[in-house]
């Protein structure tokens, strides 16, 4: 028999010893990221009482397929129209939180005279909360239904998409470069073009994809596509030289706006799952205990850190951020700790070879400690409020509670400035979609044109049908640049209003005319050697028959029109479905009452009785708003109303209300049935005796369904097949039945007989 890989061996004793040390802490109630970080240790090399891994870098690559499907499964939740919709609020504390923590983790670390990359990578890692964590944290502590709890996610969001920034940006500071230069800049630029390129491009091509084959696909075949999607854009980013975890997340946010979304969620999670426990066993394994013996001091300075900073710098951010002190105190004691993207961050310095090696098991350390701290710290915020509100006047927490809750996210904005946001957005868009079109053309078009066209020396004819095609394929881009927006509402309401607005607006079409020019006149300039006078005015005649061509601003707003459709193809579904929030949930979340979700579990108690059995407004103070059961929405319900398994209740009330009502729904469950072996249902013969009671009856009289909770399913007779029995058949002596019901059942009807 051949010899089993070490791949398969190592495989088998870290999932044996993770299973085993993820069911210890299972139930003491930890997270289980804390305990494949401790099956990490015991089976490193650095664990001599114990079997050890014996090929390192197997799983060093298994761990980098972990990060990658962890990134992709971070995508999938990660959606930018939810950035958009959360308005400035969470977008100003996140930048707050991150900047602040990041330069204490730097500032901690020169303190204690490290070298300036793991200054750099340590403020990075520290300034990253763990969204696994706190999600685990809010959960145990039925705190998810919560009002400050929506904000904390909020910026979690916001936190992971900043943590992948960083990483490409980690990785332009490790090539060498000054981080205060040129290059910091251009790499900012780099991740903002080609994360708009390829959300672009994938919600433009990947929705119409899947619709072209959803007859084609079952759960198999699309978790295949989706990975396959998902590793695709992986290496693509590689190529572009990006992270491949950079490339996972972006497909990921791509494919969230899918109709499919969710589904791919379900099927990716088992794979994400295994992928991400070997990640984070690989973390573990590379914790030396000598280095945290050495390291004590500033494992507990940086525990310090964290829990301090977080608590100031993100009770200021979300104050900032417009919560009032209570909440934004709650919001910041929350957040006091590190987790996944640390761990990745830190992988990356490793791999880059930029950071020492202490760093890594200094960093894992400190996860560990501020992870079992964090439901500690959440209970802290409001005894520290209530001790703040005693010490400090009345008047000094009324200014600071009236400068977060006025905040000016939540005035309305001007015609003007949405006129130039919007303006603004299309611009960069569409001249991202131009240059990233004029760079693949003259990349691969162009060489291949001169290769088959002989012409003059200067390749003539190539350069001409290049740029002609060029031309033709971002003239749709153009002219949106030019046209789009001004025939818009704001646009005519502010041509309208005031005659004084019209020389701005008409500098806005000036303005976006020239940026098309600049386009044409780059391609013209590339490929000829005419003068810059002569270029200029053919790109103007140019732009000017893009604008006037009616069949551009068809293919223009076609091209628009499925984009928009693709993009909003998740909601609409999820309108169809019942499934979207109420318009007015954003309008309580400003008031002491919001909307929470509840989900009934399958064993509830509450299961096939009414509300108004239930007496759920007497109870608990809260409003049932809505039912969503399946694709249904019971707006408004009754009384009568009948509670099912599986219905999402949504609620209005306080956040104590709603978190009373959260436990009780939660608790009170059917109790568990211990002698189920005894409810195994049998099949057993019966023969009717003289002396039985079912002699001369039918079997409706008999009782057996009714009395003895059984159920007849055949007379023999002496034939291959039982004969059914019919209601009206009466009972003879001798006759054979088969019964079907539970032992102590049958054992009733055999005495009986």
């Amino acid at each position: 028999m051949a010899e089993i890989p070490f791949l398969v061996k190592d495989l088998a004793l870290i999932l044996m010893v993770a299973g085993v040390v993820t069911l210890i802490f299972k139930r003491l109630k930890q997270p289980l990221v804390l305990g494949y970080i401790v099956a990490g240790f015991l089976v490193s090399p650095h664990m001599p009482y114990t079997v050890s891994v014996m090929d390192e870098t197997d799983i060093q690559t298994w761990a980098d397929i972990g990060v990658i499907f962890t990134l992709f499964s971070l995508g999938l939740d990660f959606s930018f129209k939810k950035i958009v919709k959360m308005g400035a609020s969470p977008v100003i504390a996140c930048i707050v939180i991150v900047f602040c923590m990041m330069m204490l983790g730097i500032s901690v670390g020169h303190g204690f005279g490290w070298d300036r990359m793991d200054c750099i990578f340590l403020g990075g890692m520290l300034a990253m909360s763990s969204t696994t964590i706190i999600y685990k944290a809010f959960d145990d502590m039925g705190l998810r239904q919560q009002k400050f709890a929506s904000m904390v996610m909020s910026v979690l969001i916001l936190e992971d998409i900043l943590a992948i920034v960083m990483m490409v940006m980690l990785s332009a500071i490790a090539g060498g470069s000054n981080p205060d230069g040129e290059q910091m800049i251009s790499s900012v630029l780099r991740i903002g073009f080609f994360l708009v390129l390829w959300f672009i491009v994938g919600i433009f091509a990947i929705p119409l994809f899947l619709r072209s084959v959803r007859k084609l696909i079952n759960g198999e075949t699309l978790l295949v596509v989706s990975l396959g999607l998902c590793c695709g854009m992986a290496v693509l980013s590689t190529k572009v030289g990006f992270s491949s975890a950079f490339g996972a997340f972006v497909m990921g946010s791509i494919l969230a706006e899918t109709i499919e979304a969710e589904k791919i969620i379900k099927l990716v999670e088992p794979v994400k799952n295994l992928f991400g426990a070997i990640f984070f066993v690989s973390v573990g394994m590379l914790v030396d205990p000598k280095i945290l013996v050495e390291y004590a001091v500033p494992i507990l300075a940086l525990v310090g850190t964290i829990l301090v900073g977080q608590a100031i710098f993100g009770t200021f951010g979300f104050m900032l951020g417009g919560e009032s002190l209570k909440s934004a105190m709650r919001c910041g004691f929350s957040m006091a700790q590190i987790g996944e993207f640390s761990f990745i961050i830190a992988s990356l310095g490793l791999s880059l070879g930029v950071i020492s090696n202490f760093l890594y098991p200094v960093v894992v350390a400190v996860s560990v400690i501020t992870t079992f701290l964090t439901p500690y710290m959440i209970r802290l915020a409001l005894p520290s409020y209530q001790q703040m509100e005693k010490h400090l006047p009345c008047k000094f927490i009324n200014i600071l509670n009236h400068f977060a809750m006025s905040h000016p996210s939540t005035q309305q904005q001007s015609k003007w400035k949405s006129l130039i946001r919007q303006m603004a957005i299309n611009t960069v868009a569409y001249s991202i979609l131009s240059a990233a079109t004029i760079a693949m053309m003259f990349t691969f078009v162009l060489p291949l044109m001169r290769n088959l066209l002989p012409g003059w020396q200067l390749h003539w004819y190539a350069n001409a049908l290049t740029g002609l095609l060029t031309v033709v394929l971002i003239s749709p881009f153009l002219r949106a640049i030019v046209m789009k927006k001004n025939h818009s509402p704001e646009w005519k309401r502010l041509w309208v209003e005031s005659s004084i607005n019209r020389i701005p607006l008409l500098f806005t079409i000036v303005v976006r005319y020239i940026i098309a020019l600049a386009f044409i006149f780059y391609i013209i300039n590339y490929l000829s050697r005419f003068t810059n006078a002569l270029i200029v005015c053919i790109g103007a005649v140019v732009v000017l028959l893009m604008v006037a061509s009616r069949r551009i601003k068809k293919r223009s707003i076609v091209m628009e029109r499925l984009f928009i459709h693709n993009l909003r193809s998740r909601d609409i579904a999820a309108q169809v479905n019942g499934e979207k929030r109420p318009l007015y949930a954003g309008h309580l979340l400003d008031r002491d009452i919001h909307i929470s979700e509840i989900e009934v579990p399958e064993d509830s108690t509450w299961c096939g009785k009414s509300l108004k059995e239930l007496h759920l407004r007497e109870r608990f103070g809260i409003d049932m708003s809505s039912i969503r059961r399946g694709s249904q929405r019971l707006n408004i319900p009754n009384g009568d109303t009948v509670i099912f398994p599986g219905d999402k209740l949504q609620i209005i009330g306080n956040d104590d209300q709603n978190h009373k009502f959260a436990q009780a729904l939660t608790s009170e469950l059917a109790p568990e049935d211990v002698d189920i072996e005894k409810r195994e249902m049998k099949l057993r013969q019966l023969i009717i005796s003289g002396g039985s009671e079912f002699l001369g009856k039918t079997l409706i009289e008999s009782g057996i369904r009714d009395k003895y909770n059984c159920m007849v399913v055949g007379l023999e007779e002496g034939r291959e097949n039982l004969t059914r029995v019919l209601p009206t058949r009466v009972f003879k002596k001798g006759d054979i039945i088969w019964l079907v019901g539970e032992e102590a059942d049958l054992q009733k009807i055999q005495e009986k007989s």
